[in-house]
């Protein structure tokens, strides 16, 4: 089982989504395939077909969350030093290709949101950053080539 280590936000947040799904799109689901059952030959019924495949789909994303949930480990927000790069980490670092500021907030799997600023810590971004400290300069391998940065701040 691998464990994944989250916030307290992230957690309740996993923990919503498994009860609408239960508890909303379950019945949903559930209801269609009735609908489809009632309108007779199963065998050349494609609304039947759909709904059975949407109830797996559904049911799998449970069982997913539910995992999930099960190897959380949550994560004591009072305790993140910024000595060095660690998970829940605000990192600020600088491109030394283009002189730009970047800032990241390092987050578990299933927190991650690039929008947010949230990358993962399983990244190859979120590994190059982990230890690190104010003013190293780190080679980062990403898919497009290797990036290089400069950590100006690290911060809560």
């Amino acid at each position: 089982m691998t464990i994944t280590y989250m916030t307290e936000e992230g957690y309740n947040k996993l923990k919503e989504e498994l009860a609408h799904l239960e508890s909303v799109k379950r019945p949903e689901i559930s209801k269609q395939i009735g609908e489809a059952r009632d309108k007779g030959d199963l065998s050349e019924n494609a609304e039947y077909d759909a709904a059975k495949e949407a109830q797996g789909m559904l049911e799998a994303k449970i069982s997913r969350l539910k995992g999930v949930l099960v190897s959380a480990r949550l994560i004591d927000e009072s305790a993140i030093g910024i000595d060095s790069v660690k998970i829940m980490n605000r990192v600020t670092m600088k491109n030394l290709k283009t002189q730009k500021l970047m800032t990241y907030t390092l987050v578990s799997e299933t927190e991650a949101d690039f929008k947010q600023g949230k990358i993962a810590v399983n990244t190859p971004i979120g590994q190059g950053l982990l230890g690190k400290k104010v003013g190293d300069v780190v080679d980062i391998t990403i898919p497009s080539g290797v990036l290089s940065v400069e950590i100006i701040e690290i911060a809560i």
